[in-house]
């Protein structure tokens, strides 16, 4: 059985805040964001919006990406964003 993860890039209602996160279970995931299960950065301030994601199939390579897109300029983060989800909706449903 092949496992999934992912990084994934929340933001707030007014997309100024960018939280960079990895999961083996995106939908879990958000969803603790979402309800402030997830005690912390998201929670203080109040992130809990999925505007982009990609997966990879092994633990190594998520954390690999997650550590480049951190390192990452804001400027690169938003490129990320746009390329995917340009009207930064929330594809939390999506997933």
């Amino acid at each position: 059985m092949n496992k999934q993860y992912y990084v994934y890039l929340l933001t707030n209602k007014r997309n100024t805040v960018l939280y960079t996160g990895v999961t083996n279970d995106l939908q879990r995931r958000v969803y603790e964001h979402r309800e402030k299960l997830v005690s912390g950065f998201t929670k203080k301030y109040n992130i809990y919006k999925l505007v982009y994601y990609e997966e990879t199939k092994s633990i190594e390579a998520a954390i690999l990406r997650e550590k480049q897109i951190k390192g990452g300029s804001r400027h690169k983060k938003l490129d990320l964003i746009v390329a995917m989800n340009p009207q930064w909706r929330d594809l939390y449903e999506e997933i």
